[in-house]
């Protein structure tokens, strides 16, 4: 079934009483943002389509994204009793990403994914993927009612964009984007603000791991690649949270003439996630599916059970095939 806009798929909505969302595990400033963003709009048309109940469910993430309108409704526990008339999916390639609301999305009566990763798996009754879109706040503003999108959905629609742009410099930035974030910042939005708070202001410990990271880091394959990793000890020894990792790999990838950068940090023993960025020649995500994962050409992700070197090892062929 393909959506056009946000109307076609009002029979699904009407037909549901009580509404999951959930995005993915490690949740990002994207995610976050569509997440935060739909749960607003629903409610405020939640007469209007008859639902009594909206209920959004994320992993806990960095304090920052509390700038956002209903981050304080989000829920970071899972009481297995709800069952939903309608999950909605937002930017999950897959249902392994969808982490513990798995169980919601398996009792839910209908499913819907709304998502811009070229890997997505079609894995719901409803599908709406837009590969080429910045981002899933992206797809989710084409989908909505332009005229009831107020300045608090607005809020969280734009930083899903600016994250998953990195403030527009990446390449799936496009002139439509741009002018999606204008129409927001229209909607009165303190952009810099959200700017400044979610993305660019690090604490002095982010700093310190940021620093600690590119110093550690390694060059491979004559210089194309460059690949930083850090331990659980050392996560822990810090008191970090996996989200204060968020922008180590984008500064990794700033070294001139790389081709990829990698950046993997232990989640739990020899258990590892790896994210990849792209400069241009290698399509990550075709790796990161290779590996279970997914992502788009550029920026992409996966988790490995192995030693570091386990990981770089296996890792290392499937780039090297792409530069020759």
């Amino acid at each position: 079934m393909s959506i056009i806009n946000l109307e076609n798929i009002t029979k699904e909505l009407i037909a549901a009483k009580k509404i999951a969302i959930a995005g993915h595990i490690r949740p990002d400033g994207d995610c976050i943002g569509s997440c935060t963003a739909l749960y607003l709009y629903l409610m405020n048309n939640c007469h209007e389509l008859g639902i009594e109940q909206v209920d959004v469910y994320l992993e806990p993430f960095g304090e920052e994204f509390n700038i956002l309108p209903g981050t304080d409704k989000i829920r970071h526990s899972y009481d297995y009793d709800e069952s939903y008339d309608l999950f909605i999916s937002l930017d999950s390639s897959s249902l392994d990403r969808i982490g513990n609301a798995i169980r919601y999305f398996n009792s839910a009566k209908r499913k819907i994914s709304i998502d811009h990763h070229i890997t997505n798996e079609n894995y719901a009754d409803v599908n709406h993927v837009v590969a080429n879109a910045s981002s899933t706040c992206e797809v989710l503003y084409n989908l909505m009612n332009e005229d009831k999108i107020n300045e608090d959905i607005a809020m969280c629609l734009y930083v899903g964009i600016i994250h998953d742009t990195g403030i527009f410099r990446h390449s799936s930035t496009s002139d439509k984007t741009m002018e999606i974030a204008a129409a927001l910042i229209r909607k009165g939005i303190n952009f810099t603000r959200l700017i400044d708070e979610t993305f660019i202001q690090k604490t002095y410990t982010q700093l310190q791991v940021l620093g600690r990271c590119l110093t550690e880091s390694v060059l491979l394959l004559e210089g194309k690649i460059i690949v930083s990793h850090i331990s659980k000890k050392t996560i822990d020894f810090y008191g970090l949270a996996y989200t204060d990792l968020n922008g180590i790999i984008d500064q990794l990838r700033t070294a001139k003439n790389t081709e990829v950068a990698v950046f993997i940090y232990e989640t739990d023993f020899n258990e590892h996630k790896v994210s990849l960025r792209s400069n241009g020649i290698v399509d990550v995500s075709k790796i990161a599916h290779l590996f279970g994962g997914g992502g788009h050409v550029k920026a992409a992700g996966y988790s490995m059970v192995g030693t570091v070197d386990d990981v770089i090892i296996k890792l290392l062929p499937q780039i090297k095939a792409q530069l020759t």
